[in-house]
């Protein structure tokens, strides 16, 4: 971890809002961008990375029986339980036997001297996020949410949590933010507008990007194309590429 220049964890306190998609999507976009990527599926209970990055059914070798080398897509420095546990294993782990599992992800893998490892952490702001956040030496936080204010209830605690901790957060990213309509162009906010915006004011937070509902996203892991935001006309990639570019600007100044 030493070698790791910066430890950036992607959260929401809610499930389904997208981390993961954001997590894979920054870590292509920062590797494209010539930086050396890791990327930790610390999702113990649904590990999704695997899936997402075609990796299923790979284990990870251990050169000495105690570490483990990380599984390598595109170029990025893998590690997730789900190359541990079988794919239809039922991960029943009570809190402590969860964090230590999260501590041996982290600090058993054999990472490279990163420039950025990406936490893709669990929905919550249970004894996973408060392992991490303590032992990972975290450079920063990024929030994750959709536009309902169902979301956003759970993003504050996250937020909160993480100020508790003295751990900087950089900002929210706004996913499914809107539809772009293929017949007319238009941008359709189908989930409302505005709840992000109060959010953010009230908070005194900024807001990195907002991502739109597209379904070269929502079917990406149905295909053999790791990039999933290559739509025709490339909006979500370019979206991406630009979020990478604000995060790793906004990291040299913290």
């Amino acid at each position: 971890m030493s070698d790791i220049k910066n430890v950036l964890a992607v959260a929401s306190g809610k499930g389904g809002v997208g981390k993961s998609t954001v997590s894979v999507n920054l870590a292509l976009s920062l590797k494209e961008q010539g930086y050396q990527v890791g990327l930790l599926d610390a999702d113990i209970y649904g590990p999704s990375v695997p899936l997402m990055l075609k990796t299923e059914g790979k284990r990870p070798t251990t050169p000495d029986n105690k570490t483990f080398n990380p599984i390598l897509a595109s170029g990025i420095e893998l590690m997730s339980i789900g190359y541990i546990v079988l794919k239809d294993e039922a991960t029943i782990w009570r809190g402590p036997m969860m964090s230590k599992a999260i501590e041996q992800l982290l600090f058993n893998t054999n990472w490279s001297d990163l420039d950025y490892l990406i936490i893709d952490l669990p929905p919550g702001t249970g004894d996973a996020q408060l392992t991490l956040s303590k032992k990972a030496n975290l450079s920063a936080a990024i929030l994750v949410s959709t536009p309902q204010q169902v979301a956003l209830l759970d993003v504050k605690k996250s937020l909160e949590a993480f100020q508790k901790l003295s751990i900087p957060v950089m900002g929210l990213i706004e996913n499914m933010s809107y539809f772009v309509c293929d017949k007319c162009g238009d941008n359709h906010e189908i989930f409302g507008k505005n709840k992000v915006k109060d959010f953010l004011d009230q908070n005194s937070i900024s807001l990195i990007g907002r991502i739109p509902i597209d379904p070269s996203i929502a079917f990406g892991d149905d295909d053999e194309n790791l990039n999933f935001g290559d739509s025709d006309e490339k909006l979500s990639k370019d979206i991406f590429d630009e979020i990478a570019k604000s995060i790793a600007s906004q990291l040299r100044n913290i």
